[in-house]
């Protein structure tokens, strides 16, 4: 069983930056990957990110590339998203969920298994 919470959130100018904090708790770090997933109103959840604790490999959607950044404290077994140059259109309740290092397709929500409660992140005037 792999608990998860996030922090972090909040209301945000455009072009302003955040920076999103997920603990694990109760799992073996590095059996897992750590994806960061968004859902706006209206709209299906979006793969942002992913990073596996184990050998570092991170991935992202290109709608983000260039401008957000996943890293880990595996000591602390945390996970953080950097987000930069925000703009509206991230805005969206954002999740850190688990999922088994083999999974394959990082980015598709399908094959995690374990959710944190999502922290809102509204970019906004």
């Amino acid at each position: 069983e792999v608990q998860l919470v996030e922090s972090g959130g909040g209301l945000v100018q455009p072009g302003g930056s955040l920076t999103l904090s997920c603990v694990v708790s109760g799992s073996k770090f590095y059996d897992y990957a750590i994806g960061w997933f968004r859902q706006a109103p209206g709209k299906g959840r979006e793969g942002v990110s992913c990073i596996s604790p184990g050998d570092g490999n991170t991935y992202y959607a290109d709608s983000v590339k260039g401008r957000f950044t996943v890293s880990s404290d595996n000591v602390k077994k945390m996970v953080y998203l950097r987000m930069n140059s925000l703009k509206p259109e991230d805005t969206a309740v954002y999740y850190c969920a688990a999922v088994d290092s083999s999974y394959s397709d990082y980015l598709d929500d399908s094959g995690y298994d374990y959710w944190g409660q999502g922290t809102q992140v509204t970019v906004s005037l």
